[in-house]
């Protein structure tokens, strides 16, 4: 799979949100992500709006549904969204209806591990359930608290090679990435490279990072798409 550039769209007003992606879009930006602070403050008016401002550009609806995921999927489904996605901390019957409105809708479900015991595991679970995709995540709330013990700050990187040989579904690697760790996520395997805070939005008060945004994305979406997704061993 060529490496894919996701630029996510952690804002709270639709109207910087669709600036922010016309300017992303340009530079190069394959996806666009409804990403969670957006869905909360905009909802599916939010989602809409993308979806009709960027007509068959794919648009991933951050949800991190937990129940209720047949009726979440189907409503972000129908405002415009090509992509949902479920935790894997859910219970199982609640993947498997967000897997079937997925079907039933025409929409890609994509899995995140966030905060699972074992994230290996928690992907191959997701898979198994019939996820299209899997999201290696480490949270945001538990770096920075990890961090502040004086701890080392965990990263996705830390397991995203085991992650992606566990599983045979493309894997996104989410959580606290430098921007030069972003860039080489296809290394390890993952195709789908997302942007976003830290990297383009300014992780403490969730606005457009300033300077040359859409001259630096650039600079970067050509930095990934001319790279080829290794493939590790199966174990």
């Amino acid at each position: 799979m060529k490496p894919i550039v996701q630029i996510s769209l952690d804002l709270t007003n639709i109207d910087e949100a669709l600036e922010t992606a016309a300017l992303a879009i340009r530079a190069g930006v394959d996806w666009l992500e409804a990403g969670t602070p957006l869905i909360l403050a905009e909802g599916l008016h939010g989602v809409r709006k993308l979806s009709e401002a960027f007509p068959g550009i794919p648009l991933v609806a951050d949800l991190k549904t937990m129940d209720g995921g047949y009726l979440e999927a189907e409503m972000m489904a129908k405002a415009g969204a090509t992509h949902v996605v479920v935790m894997a901390r859910a219970h199982s019957e609640t993947i498997k209806c967000v897997v079937q409105a997925g079907k039933d809708y025409g929409v890609k479900v994509m899995g995140d591990n966030l905060g699972c015991p074992d994230m290996v595991a928690g992907a191959k679970f997701l898979e198994d359930l019939g996820c299209d995709y899997v999201i290696h995540h480490i949270g945001y709330d538990e770096r920075r608290g990890i961090a502040a013990s004086g701890k080392r700050m965990p990263s996705p990187l830390d397991q995203l090679r085991e992650v992606v040989a566990a599983v045979n579904v493309p894997v996104q690697a989410v959580g606290g990435l430098s921007l030069a760790q972003a860039i080489k996520c296809p290394q390890y395997g993952a195709p789908l490279v997302v942007l976003g805070a830290p990297l383009t939005i300014d992780a403490d008060s969730f606005k457009t990072a300033g300077g040359d945004l859409e001259a630096s994305l650039r600079m970067i979406c050509e930095a990934i798409h001319r790279q080829k997704t290794l493939s590790p061993k199966k174990s």
